[in-house]
């Protein structure tokens, strides 16, 4: 689950982790009072669940008040289109008003699941404000790593580590070390994904700021945190993966016309990459999982033809725990009743898969049976040429 920077900062600010002074606003008016309440220079900044805000307009720096109120009037409502957005772009329904800082240097730091050697990794780096993929990628020397026994947490002499590696010296080390300290902290008491601080900002007078804070939220822990289920924007994501979480469906959008539905995470992703290697592109994922039935199948039916781009259906489904011969039956009752128009493909193997095959066939409905997984693939694109 991803939330807003300003709900982040909040969060970070609970486990003693520096943020500046801030506040959101709904409207110009509301930003205008933020800003005076804070004096002097202050930074107005959109909202929205997508990095790249500055570069798109969604990030300025005022003066006083009066420019807060006309500044946050032109961003709220506005669309912003960032390289994370796409060109459809996100719109802006509240901005963040937060105090200036004297910024003497601009850092990076983030705290990832390494999953290679299954434990969190804290990554820091000099090149703050620019994308850590994009430091990855052109000066990987410049990103330093510390991976943190579970058992332990992250120690004393790691965080030093990384402050001494960033360069810093003073009262900006020691600032640094109690904030990554901190930000560990917050990570795991929140059961956090990703935590990324870009930039981390070192002010002249020696203290240390989260000036960009970006938080997920392992969706499996969220029965845990009732005060961050909260924090959820329903605006921010996409109308079907909302839809989708409703009856469980583990569903993600995705640009293709091909609409797929599987059971199983890693059967899902090879049918996409089956679908792609034959010349398609997939729709979607869709994980219906290991125990569908009739509803569940409809379900999925349904949100899979809520996208208007899908001009085609591969259902691919391995009978396990799940017998074949209980899927035709949803796929034949989910057709009839939503009254599918598009081609479907289907592939069903293992448990009564040959029942599975004589209720598709005499269903009276034109599906296109497949009798192999490639076989699969290379229908579903024919039937969209």
């Amino acid at each position: 689950m991803k939330i807003h920077e300003y709900q982040a900062k909040g969060i970070l600010k609970k486990f003693n982790v520096a943020v500046p002074e801030g506040h959101v606003a709904f409207s110009s008016e509301e930003a205008r009072v933020i800003a005076e309440d804070l004096g002097g220079t202050v930074v107005v900044k959109a909202q929205i669940h997508a990095g790249g805000r500055g570069k798109g307009g969604g990030v300025k720096v005022v003066k006083n008040s009066k420019e807060a109120d006309e500044v946050a009037g032109r961003m709220l409502g506005m669309n912003l289109v960032t390289h994370q957005t796409g060109p459809e772009g996100k719109v802006v329904k509240k901005v963040l008003v937060e105090q200036g800082l004297d910024i003497e240097r601009e850092l990076y730091v983030g705290i990832v699941l390494d999953r290679e050697v299954s434990r969190l990794v804290m990554m820091a780096s000099t090149e703050g404000g620019v994308e850590i993929e994009k430091v990855a990628a052109e000066t990987p020397e410049k990103i330093l790593k510390e991976w943190i026994d579970p058992a332990t947490g992250l120690q004393a002499f790691q965080a030093r580590k990384l402050a001494f590696g960033l360069g810093l010296k003073g009262d900006q080390l020691k600032n640094a070390i109690k904030f990554f300290i901190s930000l560990y902290k917050a990570y795991v008491s929140i059961d956090a994904s990703l935590a990324e601080i870009n930039p981390l900002v070192v002010t002249r007078d020696g203290n240390v700021f989260a000036l960009d804070a970006k938080i997920n939220i392992d969706d499996n822990a969220m029965y845990r945190h009732a005060d961050i289920v909260s924090l959820r924007d329903f605006d921010e994501e996409e109308p079907l993966e909302v839809e989708a979480s409703k009856y469980n469906l583990n569903y993600i959008k995705l640009d293709g016309d091909v609409g797929c539905m599987v059971n199983g995470a890693g059967l899902a992703m090879a049918t996409m990459d089956l679908i792609k290697l034959a010349g398609g592109e997939p729709a979607n994922f869709l994980d219906v999982g290991g125990s569908a039935s009739a509803e569940t199948v409809e379900n999925g039916f349904r949100i899979i033809l809520g996208d208007p781009n899908v001009k085609a259906v591969l259902i691919n489904i391995f009978g396990g725990i799940v017998r074949c011969d209980r899927v035709a039956s949803g796929v034949v009752e989910a057709a009839r009743k939503i009254g599918v128009d598009i081609p479907m493909i289907v592939r069903l193997e293992g448990t009564n898969a040959e029942e599975a095959g004589v209720i598709l066939q005499e269903s009276g409905l034109e599906f296109l049976i497949a009798r192999s997984f490639k076989d699969a693939a290379e229908k579903v694109v024919q039937a969209l040429n």
